[in-house]
């Protein structure tokens, strides 16, 4: 069984309200839409307290409007094909049993995945876990929210709350990038493929193939091992 460590816990906690408090706000969205497709209220809830996974979960609600379920299942799962990347990376950083490690996976998602990161290449699972707790209680209840409220479209166009996650995210990419030169070239890398991509073929295929600029990651350091100043700011050569 693993010890949480109370201290990395609670700091994972409030890193983890910025993201909780824009996860809301998307969820509004999503259980509005569930709701308007005929899912109505306990449905979306159960879906997001399972799933919770916002990228997935709106992927089968937009699939499943206009194909078969076979398709909406086949195009949430190709999203959601970045976390085989994230999971082997956090692999080495779960502790315990089988049973214990498997659990502790399942407070992988994005936003944490981003500031459990350590400058040694590991996971802090503690931060991790407090990190997605607030997350997904906000989701949960965002879903629930929209669901019986239901606000239009138009309404969430026109405050803007439509941006609000993408633009939470540019922020945690931007962090990340200054961090490190060789994060720098995958991230212009993958921008380079998806926007490429999108001339050709759907977003979420565009997505999956930007992933490929991760593997600049598989590339051997220049030189020697880091000196310890590098090691902590985290600045590397490509």
């Amino acid at each position: 069984m693993m010890a949480i460590d109370r201290t990395a816990f609670a700091v994972g906690v409030r890193l983890g309200l910025g993201p909780a408090a824009a996860a809301f706000v998307l969820a509004l969205s999503f259980g509005a839409g569930a709701e308007a497709r005929g899912w109505g209220i306990t449905l979306p809830i159960l879906f997001s307290a399972l799933a919770f996974s916002g990228s997935a979960q709106f992927t089968l609600l937009t699939a499943l409007s206009g194909g078969s379920v076979g398709a909406a299942v086949a195009s949430a799962a190709l999203i959601n094909a970045r976390y085989l990347v994230m999971s082997v990376a956090l692999n080495d950083s779960l502790q315990g049993s089988r049973l214990s490690r498997a659990l502790q996976a399942q407070a992988l998602v994005d936003a944490s995945f981003v500031f459990a990161h350590r400058n040694d290449g590991r996971y802090d699972v503690s931060r991790l876990i407090g990190a997605s707790l607030p997350q997904w209680v906000l989701w949960v209840l965002g879903t629930a929210v929209g669901a019986l409220t239901a606000p239009s479209a138009d309404l969430m166009h026109r405050l803007g709350l439509d941006v609000v996650f993408p633009a939470f995210f540019l922020a945690l990419a931007v962090d990340e990038v200054r961090r490190s030169r060789r994060a720098l070239a995958a991230s212009l890398l993958g921008a380079g493929i998806a926007g490429v991509l999108l001339l050709v073929t759907d977003p979420g295929y565009a997505l999956l193939g930007s992933t490929a600029a991760a593997l600049i990651g598989l590339l051997p350091h220049r030189g020697s091992d880091p000196d310890p100043e590098t090691a902590e700011t985290g600045e590397e050569t490509l």
